[in-house]
């Protein structure tokens, strides 16, 4: 090989190296965390009745007796068709002798189930609400959760803050590294959510209104920040 063509190929060897070395070694990532709370104005309610009978079709005619009371209170309270919905519609069978090794299971009856999720747009009205689908017969409960109706506007604050919170991240990472922020090369979010409490117990049911809190929810976003490092 010449050394015009040595010469040549050492430049481009250069070229191709030097980008990426100077990418790796030019760079500030951070990670910013923003969150907004807000006092929930809307709750989330699976709700249901399930029953045990020897034929399948007794199991499901209570199940459905007891679910069309609770569908006629939620109305009554004021509940818009648009706010229930039917979440789970089950009937199995009811086993005996199924851990014995020498005795073939038997079907002793059925166990059907009927679940609705529903839209409680009036807080105020809630602990009745509750209160009210029980006296009826309602004896399952998979969950409340407390939402904001629009949560968009609130999550829009927090991808602000967060950014903002990486910004500041990078700047203080800039100063006490003694080197210039330079400009933003890229911009990711990483994560958005809007976690609501829970209530799952049945035993906090009392014979009077149903007592609930709602407490505030938080709307949480967080981003990765990527700046490149000023030349001096």
């Amino acid at each position: 090989m010449s050394k015009v063509t040595c010469f040549f190929a050492a430049i481009v060897l250069v070229v191709g190296i030097s980008p990426v070395c100077a990418e790796a070694q030019g760079q500030i990532v951070v990670t910013g965390e923003g969150s907004v709370f807000a006092v929930p104005d809307m709750a989330v309610i699976n709700m249901g009745a399930s029953a045990e009978a020897d034929t399948a079709k007794d199991a499901m005619d209570q199940t459905s007796d007891i679910t069309a009371a609770i569908l006629d209170r939620l109305t009554e309270a004021g509940v818009v068709a648009r706010d229930i919905q039917t979440s789970d519609l089950n009937l199995s069978p009811v086993w005996s002798n199924r851990s014995s090794a020498n005795t073939r299971p038997t079907i002793d009856g059925y166990r059907a189930s009927n679940r609705v999720t529903v839209r409680v747009r009036d807080l105020d009205a809630l602990g009745r609400v509750l209160d009210a689908v029980l006296t009826d017969g309602a004896n399952e409960l998979g969950g409340l959760q407390f939402k904001v109706s629009n949560p968009a506007p609130l999550m829009n604050e927090a991808r602000v803050r967060a950014v903002a919170d990486a910004r500041a991240k990078a700047e203080l990472y800039a100063d006490a590294a003694k080197v210039t922020l330079g400009p933003l090369i890229s911009l990711n979010e990483t994560g958005a959510r809007a976690p609501q409490p829970q209530l799952t117990n049945m035993a906090r049911m009392s014979d009077e209104s149903v007592p609930v809190a709602q407490g505030e929810t938080e709307l949480r976003a967080s981003v990765t920040l990527v700046y490149q490092i000023q030349s001096e």
